[in-house]
């Protein structure tokens, strides 16, 4: 089973899925802002953090199934989804398969749609560098990620980063490079899933589209849309704003600054 950890005794089961060349410790900085009604349930998924490598390509189907595992053997029934880039691919796919579980579904940073050719290609081209030279893959990647106007503040961040990005396993960074090529357009997830939908965005994402992805959102009103001031990850860029939105969309619970 996949490893995984739990943090927080409230009566609101959220499972937390992290994104590429991540693992469980990056909701660190955030969950000091989390709702004290949240349960957070926190999970390596393959070939990250201290779960294992599954085989050579880790399809989000797959890895949605391994998902179900571990919230099969805690006996959640009901609870709320929220994945980063990877994870929310993984979320979107856990989605389709398994409605019946969600409260919500959140895509944080992340996107419904499939790569485009370009994107493809530029996965297939890491192939041999992700195994020859991770660490060289992991150092040029990973800054980019991040606001490229604050970067110099954020430096402490980026380093953080590309440390838990080094801890990945390479083979695992690859499978998961491999099924993430395959993965299919999942618009109809978003369009079709009666739980809440909540998606936090990055206006300076440079991994996924973000003005295509809020254009493209369908018009139905259990989905809400932030877009903040940020890049690719804000669980370490803005993690207190995040948490805010979160607590208020999933609990309807206003921060007390926020309440006039």
């Amino acid at each position: 089973m996949l490893n995984y950890e739990i943090s927080g005794n409230g009566t609101q089961n959220l499972v937390l899925l992290h994104g590429f060349m991540e693992n469980l410790l990056i909701w660190e900085e955030m969950e000091a802002f989390l709702s004290e009604k949240f349960r957070l349930v926190k999970i390596d998924l393959p070939g990250h953090g201290k779960s294992p490598v599954l085989d050579e390509i880790h399809t989000m189907e797959q890895m949605a199934m391994k998902v179900k595992e571990v919230t099969d053997f805690l006996n959640l029934e009901k609870f709320h989804l929220l994945g980063h880039s990877m994870g929310g691919y993984v979320s979107l796919a856990f989605a389709e398969n398994y409605p019946q579980f969600l409260k919500s579904l959140t895509l944080f940073f992340s996107t419904y749609f499939p790569d485009d050719e370009e994107k493809k290609e530029q996965r297939r081209k890491s192939f041999r560098i992700i195994l020859e030279n991770f660490r060289a893959y992991v150092s040029a990647g990973i800054p980019n990620l991040f606001n490229p106007n604050e970067k110099d503040i954020l430096e402490g961040k980026i380093e953080l980063a590309k440390e838990i990005a080094l801890s990945t396993k390479p083979e695992g960074a690859l499978a998961c490079v491999k099924g993430m090529i395959e993965r299919p357009d999942r618009t109809h997830v978003i369009q079709d899933l009666e739980a809440k939908i909540l998606i936090i965005a990055g206006k300076h994402d440079g991994a996924v589209k973000t003005d295509l992805l809020i254009k493209n959102i369908p018009d139905k009103t259990n989905i809400k849309s932030y877009v903040l001031d940020c890049g690719h990850n804000g669980h370490w860029e803005k993690p207190e704003v995040c948490a805010a939105i979160i607590n208020t969309e999933l609990l309807h619970n206003l921060p007390k600054k926020l309440v006039f």
